[in-house]
């Protein structure tokens, strides 16, 4: 039996992928969306020495393995396997070593993008070292992928047709209106990226604003931007912790895709450090990445859970949510925790916010990421020249993982916003139009 055929019934048989090996061999339908290629006994062996999402990540990564035709189609059909070789008759694996030799078991160094941080679980100094070994790449590569909007967070789409500069105009436009930003306000902006925010508040609703990062390289980019903008007199960007911002109250804050970062352990105390900072009568706007409530099924949502965890998800503390969680983990979001929105509602409600409003962007971010995997893939050359091909390999198979897991429930984003009460008084009209 050839060596794909072999590693094919290995795997179960019966899947909707084909894999094309290096020594020539076929196996699986003809007119699978997805082919796995599988270019040397390296790669190979990636996969047979640790069956499941890292052996298969590694493989890409590496370059010994590349997977081609409908990522998006096939990443959705493939969301119920399990690709390991622990799961299958013991038969079938004995031949597929027979085959090949033990040296297939026999696990190669990881690739050089893999990351283990050191240090206690976000401290200041290892939460400086995951935003660096994610952030502090190349503000080119940013921007390849990105667009000119600098925007790494949902778009809010209209329609369809909308391009992502209009998408992400649209975001940072309902944030300002939901915070109810006017001119002469105090803006502070969480986590602030390359100042996107900051500069779009300054300039079209006159505000003054604060926004705060712990990447050196978005600091620097965000402060010409800033510049460029022609908005320097009223926008201050730090790079600080936001735990050690000294000068509050601030009449609104911004979280946009900051929250994702601070952990399970330090949840609580985010959410007291910006009710410090807040003025009474202010608006808080948390906007992040949740990990869905429900339990695992067999059905449709149980299937994109189980992709969810494997391929897209940064991951809570408890043991079920890390299940598989590697490629994610180790080479996109070190100590990246997703919370369930019901959780951060009750911890905001609990430490002096009233919640006012709650809104859900989870198709959104299914068409932002596939928007950004397109940027990506027509700028490939131009990436790969910036940051190398194992990096740009990363972000190609994580974004469509996640986009993914987007579009079939596996995770979700929410808007919360909240409002420090002033001795009752919310300050909301009785119907606000957002």
């Amino acid at each position: 039996m050839a060596l794909a055929e072999l590693l094919y019934q290995a795997l179960g048989g019966d899947l909707p992928l084909r894999f094309e090996l290096y020594d020539g061999s076929t196996a699986g339908p003809d007119d699978a969306k997805v082919r796995m290629v599988v270019h040397n006994e390296r790669g190979l062996a990636r996969f047979a020495s640790r069956p499941g999402e890292l052996g298969i990540a590694r493989a890409y990564i590496s370059g010994d393995v590349d997977i081609d035709g409908d990522l998006f189609a096939g990443l959705e059909q493939a969301a119920h396997l399990d690709l390991s070789l622990t799961n299958v008759h013991p038969l079938a694996v004995a031949r597929l070593l027979a085959a090949t030799g033990p040296g297939v078991l026999r696990s190669p160094s990881p690739p050089p993008e893999e990351v283990r941080l050191r240090g206690g679980l976000h401290t200041r100094s290892r939460d400086r070292a995951a935003i660096s070994h994610h952030y502090d790449v190349s503000n080119e590569f940013y921007r390849l992928v990105l667009g000119p909007s600098m925007v790494y967070s949902c778009a809010l789409w209209v329609d369809r047709e909308s391009s992502l500069e209009e998408a992400q105009a649209a975001k940072l436009e309902l944030v300002s209106r939901k915070l109810a930003l006017e001119p002469g306000m105090r803006l502070l902006d969480v986590g602030c990226g390359w100042g996107s925010m900051v500069i779009h508040a300054a300039r079209h609703h006159g505000v003054e604003a604060v926004g705060v990062t712990i990447s050196a390289e978005q600091a620097a980019l965000a402060r010409r931007r800033v510049e460029e903008a022609g908005v320097a007199d009223r926008v201050e960007i730090r790079l600080q912790d936001y735990r050690d911002i000294p000068d509050g109250p601030f009449d609104a804050i911004s979280s946009i895709g900051m929250f994702e970062h601070v952990g399970r352990n330090r949840m609580e105390q985010y959410v007291c450090d910006l009710h410090r900072l807040l003025a009474p009568g202010g608006r808080l706007l948390n906007h992040a990445i949740s990990r869905p409530g429900y339990p695992q099924g067999d059905g449709r949502v149980g299937r994109a859970k189980a992709l969810a965890r494997r391929l897209a998800t940064a991951v809570g503390s408890d043991v079920t949510s890390r299940v598989d969680s590697q490629l994610m983990t180790r080479y996109v979001f070190p100590d990246g925790e997703l919370h369930e929105v019901g959780v951060v509602v009750s911890m905001l409600q609990e430490n002096g916010f009233e919640v006012r409003h709650l809104e859900s962007l989870r198709e959104h971010y299914d068409l932002t990421l596939r928007h950004w995997v397109s940027n990506l893939e027509s700028n490939w050359e131009a990436a790969v020249a910036e940051v190398g091909e194992g990096r740009a390999r990363v972000w190609r198979i994580y974004m469509a993982a996640c986009a993914v897991a987007f579009a079939m429930g596996g995770v979700s984003i929410e808007q919360v916003l909240a409002v420090k009460p002033d001795r009752g008084r919310s300050g909301f009209p009785l119907r606000p139009e957002y």
